[in-house]
């Protein structure tokens, strides 16, 4: 497997190690799957790819269906097809190089697509959250400011809120992209992950600014998710209040229910997140932290159109409608 490096110099004041010739990095080994045992292979890229193909039908299933029946024609759908759009976005930027590189001998990613795919998948993950948060606003305005509803959430304003997500989720990721590149990569050009993950790369760098650059990062992501979290929390809290003000049973379950698969899909964009970016340090074999990686890149993008699916009644009756539609004038 041929390396391609570029002689760089050093200079005096950049490294303690001063005088000394380096080789900067323009191509990257991605490790990712092929620590496992071979055998294995073949089933992990069987899992992995009907799970990548369910996600990408999902997702097309729920913005067909949102997009031919009127009665869907709501801003709580059209923050759902923008959802489905960015989780297709982001699924596509990640996994399919990682499903090649399950079956392939030829490892290795260039600067400028190892850049890129960074680029699209904080892109894409960054405007996944704005927008569950933007759901949840949503949801707010619903349940505590029904009678305003119409006028807060006017079509113009959900183009401008979907905007503003997409542009954010950009910014962010451009962000990110620029912090960690900016580096010189030099010495090791091996990544222990199955894609150009951030922190994995920030171990490559060399120069003295590995620790602060890996703070930026840290606090540009941590304040982004925490942030978003944050604003979500706080409308359920008023969400909660308004729908204990309800005085029967029936009616706060009715309204509660409007909320299920928003909050639920919340709850494991967030698990997963954490158990990835928060999990303590410790032993972890890479192997397992190989594993522990795809719940979040791989699993929560599955997860999400089935519990949009089988959670809201509304969509799930319009999915049925829509197949009865199309395969009762076959079967008579």
């Amino acid at each position: 497997m041929m390396v391609t490096f570029i002689p760089l110099l050093i200079s005096p004041d950049a490294a303690p190690m001063a005088g000394q010739n380096y080789s900067m990095v323009t191509e990257f080994i991605l490790v990712g799957f092929s620590t496992f045992p071979q055998h294995l292979l073949p089933t992990f890229f069987l899992l992995y790819l009907l799970m990548y193909l369910f996600t990408l039908l999902g997702n097309l299933l729920i913005m067909a269906t949102v997009w031919s029946e009127h009665s869907l024609h709501t801003p709580m759908y059209l923050f759902l097809c923008a959802l489905s759009t960015s989780e297709i976005l982001f699924t596509v930027a990640v996994t399919p190089r990682m499903l090649v590189d399950m079956l392939s001998t030829h490892r290795t990613i260039t600067w400028t697509a190892c850049a890129s795919q960074m680029f699209f998948s904080f892109t894409f993950g960054f405007t996944h959250s704005f927008l569950l948060m933007i759901m949840g606003y949503d949801r707010y305005v619903a349940i505590c400011h029904p009678l305003r509803y119409n006028v807060l959430m006017s079509n113009r304003s959900c183009a401008r809120l979907v905007s503003w997500t997409w542009a954010g989720g950009s910014v962010m990721g451009m962000m990110v992209t620029l912090i960690v590149f900016h580096l010189t990569f030099c010495g090791s050009n091996v990544i222990h992950h199955f894609l150009c993950h951030v922190f994995s790369l920030l171990k490559l760098a060399c120069g003295n600014e590995n620790s602060s650059v890996t703070l930026a990062v840290i606090l540009v992501c941590v304040s982004a998710l925490m942030g978003c979290l944050f604003l979500i929390v706080l409308s359920y809290v008023f969400i909660v209040a308004a729908i204990l003000r309800i005085p029967s049973a029936e009616g706060r379950h009715k309204t509660f229910s409007t909320c299920v698969s928003h909050l639920t899909v919340v709850i494991v964009h967030y698990s997963f997140a954490s158990i990835i970016y928060l999990k303590p340090k410790g032993p972890h074999s890479m192997d397992s932290n190989t594993l522990m990686a795809t719940t979040y890149t791989v699993f929560t993008p599955f997860l999400s159109p089935i519990i949009f699916s089988l959670r809201n009644k509304e969509l799930k009756n319009a999915i049925k409608k829509s197949f009865q539609r199309k395969f009762s004038p076959l079967s008579s």
